[in-house]
């Protein structure tokens, strides 16, 4: 099996596109399954190999880490001619994304994609409701040609099927559970962040509107003084709201920009709960990165993070923009420790269930089943 992914963020953009789509591409170099990459050159293009041809590009207004590439079309094609891919996986709806979905059509290659974006949602962050209309007309054209929609999520399965979207699959995420572990030593992150205070509070995601940050800053400024007074915020992460939320910040909260790797899983793994007040996630990657670490989440009520949490069992799940609910969930896991310590182990037996490879070997037979099709077709 030879296939082609057309997208527009890769690795070493930090999103969940981009990391699921590196996840995806190590696990083909595992099976020795040839895959071509064609995406945007990034700010910081760290990841070189052959598989892959970077585009010159611009950053989305929308969302800065999806990028708006201008593709060279004769070398596309000269490219795929000659990789001669037996199916084409078509992971954005932007530049490279037509692209990708255009020559699918012109050489007779069987196109497949994938939804990870709510952007409908996205608009009433950014006052732009009146796109709706314009943006599902859009979506649903893109979207027609492929043989297979894969989602992240039933809660994305349900709103396309509502939309009039066809022939969807489910295609979860898993978790690295040897990364994402409670085992790190937790007075080694304090002592880096200088954490004197008894709880540990965190964040990870963009700093932008959609994430519904605002909230996370009101939850903050909610808490009673004196319970205020024993808990550190860290927020993880980047993005276009990160100045004024520091400047409006209280004392407690600190901003330490995006982390990966080991340093990321470190800070899951000291933190006592974490906060996730987004309401626009397809699936939601850090809130089972949480769980993998042992840490109780405290979540929105929506999108296909509200299928990650098993209330009362592993966190909570509030109602979205609920800062009263989201302040009494957290008032009272900081006030049971057993409470968090039992949501922290059910989480990570959770977390452990969600495998890489058996959510990749399932999309494979998907693959296989699009590859065949036309083959039995012209048989039948």
């Amino acid at each position: 099996m030879k296939i082609a992914i057309f997208t527009d963020t890769f690795d070493p953009d930090i999103n969940g596109v981009a990391r699921t789509l590196k996840r995806f591409t190590d696990y083909l170099s595992e099976q020795n399954i040839s895959f071509k990459i064609f995406a945007p050159k990034s700010q910081s293009d760290d990841y070189v190999t052959s598989h892959i041809h970077r585009f010159k590009s611009l950053s989305f207004f929308l969302y800065p880490e999806c990028r708006l590439a201008f593709p060279n079309l004769s070398q596309v094609k000269s490219e795929l001619q000659d990789f001669a891919p037996d199916l084409i996986h078509v992971a954005t709806p932007f530049n490279i994304g037509l692209c990708g979905a255009y020559y699918a059509k012109k050489l007779n290659i069987p196109l497949v994609g994938s939804y990870h974006t709510d952007f409908d949602h996205y608009l009433q962050f950014y006052n732009m409701e009146f796109l709706s209309k314009l943006l599902w007309r859009y979506m649903n054209w893109f979207h027609r040609p492929f043989k297979k929609i894969f989602v992240p999520s039933k809660d994305t399965l349900e709103k396309l099927k509502r939309h009039r979207f066809t022939n969807l699959e489910l295609w979860g995420r898993g978790v690295d559970c040897n990364l994402y572990h409670p085992h790190y030593g937790k007075k080694a992150v304090r002592k880096q962040y200088d954490i004197q205070k008894k709880y540990l509070l965190t964040y990870v995601g963009r700093l932008a509107p959609e994430k519904d940050v605002k909230t996370l800053l009101a939850i903050a400024k909610s808490i009673p003084a004196n319970i205020n007074e024993q808990i550190q915020w860290l927020i993880i992460g980047d993005g276009p709201m990160r100045d004024e939320l520091e400047a409006e910040a209280p004392e407690n909260m600190k901003f330490t920009g995006y982390l990966r790797g080991g340093n990321l899983a470190e800070v899951y793994s000291a933190s006592d709960v974490f906060v996730f007040p987004s309401p626009t996630e397809t699936f939601g990657n850090v809130v089972l990165e949480a769980l993998a670490s042992g840490t109780p989440v405290i979540a929105a009520n929506a999108g296909g993070v509200k299928h990650i949490i098993q209330e009362g069992v592993t966190g909570h799940l509030c109602q979205p923009g609920d800062v009263q609910q989201f302040t009494d969930s957290l008032m009272h896991l900081l006030a049971h420790d057993q409470v968090r310590g039992r949501m922290g182990i059910e989480g990570r037996n959770y977390a452990i269930t969600q495998k890489w490879d058996a959510i990749f070997d399932q999309l494979l037979w998907h693959y296989a089943h699009v590859i065949e099709e036309p083959k039995q077709q012209k048989f039948a």
